[in-house]
C-alpha cells in the first residue's frame, strides 16, 4: 500500500478518534441507532410478522434511519411529525380515494390529480411560515409524501385500506422503537444541553470582557495588536456564528422534551432564547469594542488617562456579573451574587458619562476625540446589555423557580457539574472543561 494512502487512512482514523473524544455520546448515538435497526429488522427476518405485514415491514426500516436523531427532542419531534403526518395523510388519502370513485372510472384520475395538487400546493406554501417551518417542516413534507402516495396507488390497488394499515402501523412501530430507545438508553437531552450552553456563552463573554479590561489597563492598548485583534475576532466569530446558531437548533427541540431531571413541565425555553439574543447583541458591542482598542488611537495621552479608571471598572464589573450568571444558571439557583457587579458597572457607567459632558474635549481636534468617545459610547452600552442580560437571567429563575442557596441549592464553589458536553468552536480548554462535566 503507498505511503500517501497510509498517511489518509491514519489521518481518517486520527480524526473519528478525536470526534469520539470531544463527545462520548456521539459513539452511545451510534450504537443506539444500530440497536434500533437491529430490533425492526425483525420484521423481516421473523415469518410469522413477514407474513402479517409482508414489504411493507421495510417501513419500519425507513422510519428508523430518518427518525433517529442525537438528542431526545430531535427524535421525538420527528417521530411525532412523521407519526401524525403519516396518519392524518393517510386517512384523507383514503377519503380522496373514495370521492374520486363517485366520479366514475374516466373521473377517478382528474380528480385524484385535483386534490394531490391543492394539498401540495397548499402545504407547500404553508412550509414558509417561519415558525411551522421551525418544528413542523419535517411533518408537512412526510404529509406531501404519504398523501400522494396513498392516493395515487389507490387507482391502481382495490386493497388500498389495507395497504394503507399495514404502511402506518410499521412507521408508527418505528417512529416508537426510536423514541424508546432514545430515552431509555443514555438519553441526550436537548433541553439540558440548551441550559448549559446559555450558561456558557455567558462565561464567554465575561470572558471577553476581562481581556477588554486588559486592554484598557495597559499603556499601549495591546503589545500586539494585530495578533491580539486576530486572534480576539476569531473566537468572537465563532462565537457569533457557531455558538449562537446552535441555541436555536436546541431550544426548538427542547419543546418537543418530557419532564427530565430538574426541567419539569412547561419550562420556559422561550426565555433561553431571549437571554441568547441578548448576549448575542452585548458580543457585537464587545467585537466593536474590541476593534478600536487594537487599533492605533492618537488621542492625547492624559485624555486616555480620563476614561481609563471608569473605562476598566465598566469591563471588569460587566465581566464578573456575567460570570455570576453563568454559575447561577449552571446551579440553577437565583443570581443574587450579580446584583452587586451590575450596581457598581453602573455607577462606573454614570461616572464616564458625567466626564464625557465635561471639558475634557476642549482644545483637541475632533479627529481624535472620535476612538475614544466612540469607546465611551461602547462601554455604556455593554453595560446596558449586561443589565438586561441580568433581568432576563432573574426572570428565567423566577419562572423556572430556581432555588435560592438558603433553600438547599448546592452553592457556586461546591458545584457538581452533571454529565454534559457543551460544543464549542477553537476553544480546546472549553471543550476540555465541559468534557469534564
Amino acid at each position: 500500500m503507498p505511503a500517501a494512502v497510509k498517511n489518509k487512512i491514519a489521518g481518517f482514523m486520527n480524526s473519528l478518534i478525536e470526534l469520539a473524544r470531544d463527545d462520548p455520546r456521539r459513539v452511545i448515538h451510534s450504537l443506539k441507532v444500530g440497536i434500533a435497526l437491529s430490533f425492526v429488522s425483525v420484521f423481516y427476518y421473523y415469518q410469522p410478522l413477514y407474513d402479517d405485514f409482508g414489504v411493507s415491514a421495510m417501513w419500519a426500516v425507513m422510519t428508523v434511519v430518518v427518525v433517529s436523531e442525537f438528542s431526545v427532542g430531535a427524535t421525538l419531534g420527528k417521530g411525532l411529525n412523521r407519526g401524525m403526518a403519516t396518519l392524518l395523510a393517510g386517512a384523507l388519502g383514503i377519503g380522496a380515494h373514495h370521492v374520486a370513485n363517485q366520479f366514475g372510472h374516466a373521473g377517478e384520475p382528474f380528480v385524484i390529480g385535483f386534490f394531490v395538487f391543492m394539498l401540495a400546493a397548499v402545504t407547500t406554501f404553508v412550509r414558509f411560515i417561519p415558525g411551522v417551518k421551525a418544528r413542523y417542516d419535517y411533518g408537512l413534507l412526510i404529509f406531501i409524501l404519504t398523501f400522494s402516495f396513498v392516493s395515487v396507488s389507490g387507482y391502481r390497488d382495490d386493497e388500498i385500506l389495507d395497504v394503507a394499515q399495514k404502511r402506518v402501523s410499521t412507521i408508527m412501530i418505528g417512529a416508537s422503537v426510536c423514541v424508546i430507545v432514545s430515552i431509555a438508553l443514555f438519553p441526550v437531552w436537548a433541553g439540558e444541553d440548551l441550559h448549559y450552553l446559555i450558561a456558557l456563552n455567558l462565561e464567554k463573554l465575561g470572558n471577553f470582557l476581562e481581556g477588554i479590561t486588559r486592554s484598557i489597563s495597559k499603556r499601549n492598548l495591546a503589545q500586539d495588536p494585530e495578533r491580539d485583534f486576530a486572534y480576539s475576532a476569531r473566537k468572537m466569530k465563532a462565537f457569533l456564528s457557531f455558538g449562537m446558531l446552535l441555541q436555536d437548533l436546541e431550544a426548538n427541540f427542547a419543546r418537543w422534551e418530557p419532564c427530565h431531571g430538574r426541567f419539569q413541565f412547561r419550562h420556559p425555553w422561550k426565555l433561553y432564547l431571549q437571554i441568547g439574543t441578548l448576549a448575542r447583541q452585548c458580543a457585537y458591542r464587545i467585537e466593536a469594542l474590541n476593534r478600536y482598542l487594537t487599533a492605533e488611537i492618537q488621542t492625547p495621552v492624559s485624555v486616555r488617562a480620563k476614561i481609563k479608571e471608569p473605562g476598566t471598572k465598566m469591563s471588569r464589573e460587566c465581566g464578573r456579573a456575567l460570570k455570576e450568571m453563568s454559575t447561577a444558571i449552571k446551579a440553577m439557583c437565583q443570581p443574587c451574587a450579580s446584583d452587586v457587579h451590575i450596581e457598581a458597572s453602573k455607577a462606573a457607567a454614570k461616572g464616564l458619562n458625567s466626564l464625557l459632558k465635561s471639558g475634557i474635549w476642549e482644545g483637541i481636534d475632533l479627529l481624535q476625540v472620535t476612538p475614544v468617545a466612540t469607546v465611551a459610547s461602547l462601554l455604556i452600552d455593554v453595560v446596558n446589555c449586561t443589565e438586561k442580560i441580568a433581568d432576563a437571567v432573574a426572570e428565567l429563575a423566577s419562572k423556572a423557580e430556581f432555588k435560592r442557596l438558603s433553600d438547599g441549592a448546592p452553592s457556586p464553589e461546591k458545584l457538581v457539574r452533571r454529565g454534559h458536553v457543551a460544543i464549542t468552536v477553537e476553544e480546546s480548554n472549553m471543550n476540555n472543561r465541559a468534557s469534564d462535566e
